[in-house]
């Protein structure tokens, strides 16, 4: 596809594969867009960074990277590739230097889907008691899917740190979701102001993306128009 708007890359969360953003990518297409969405492993942030590297080889630059949740991190860290002109953060983390995931959760009250994990093998799972806390605002039938079509990261993921900063450099878009179980909005709201980015509030579990979609497309529309 030929275009004269940017190309999307997509970058996902914990517990969740590339197919979380299929309410959007349909969308972006029908508009002209390039999309991908990259296939993080959950192993490690390098291994998810080098997943987006994959993904911005194969659609035209310059692009816009869209991170949901841990997508986040790995778009902070991504972002710094110079195909890359903006950032959409979907009720995301965004480190500074230094700061892991660990640190970012510790500076607001534990959100509740963390008493709802399990650990097995070195992962962590949604426990099934725990999938309203990850995407309570959907249809019972959309949040068993969701749990079942989990990826599970490793433990280690939660104390990985990246130097490059991308928002520093990037303009960044942040959707800030109010109803959020899994990342404390009040965080959201820290890490929005500090990045200084364009935020859109709406009342919605952490999975914006599927329970609003019209919002998130809105906010990815207005970083490719700033391109």
């Amino acid at each position: 596809m030929t275009s004269n708007k940017p190309s999307i890359v997509f970058a996902h969360g914990l517990w969740a594969d590339g197919s979380c953003f299929n309410k959007l990518i349909p969308v972006l297409q029908s508009e002209g867009y390039e999309v991908v969405s990259a296939q993080n492993t959950l192993d490690s942030l390098e291994g998810d960074v080098d997943a987006v590297h994959r993904a911005l080889a194969r659609v035209s630059s310059p692009a816009i990277l869209v991170g949901h949740s841990w997508g986040g991190f790995v778009i902070t860290a991504a972002g710094t590739d110079d195909r890359v002109a903006g950032l959409v953060y979907i009720a995301a983390l965004a480190p500074d230097a230094g700061e892991t995931l660990e640190d970012l959760i510790g500076k607001f009250s534990t959100p509740p889907l963390f008493a709802h994990l399990d650990s097995e093998d070195g992962r962590l799972w949604i426990a099934r008691d725990g999938i309203s806390h990850f995407c309570g605002d959907l249809p019972e039938a959309e949040q068993q899917v969701v749990w079942a079509t989990q990826g599970a990261p490793r433990v280690e993921v939660l104390g990985a740190k990246t130097d490059g900063i991308a928002w520093k450099s990037k303009p960044s878009q942040y959707v800030l979701a109010l109803q959020d179980h899994a990342v404390n909005p009040d965080l959201q709201r820290f890490l929005a102001a500090r990045m200084g980015a364009t935020t859109v509030e709406v009342n919605s579990s952490h999975v914006a993306m599927l329970s609003h979609p019209d919002v998130v497309l809105d906010s990815i529309r207005a970083a490719a128009r700033a391109v």
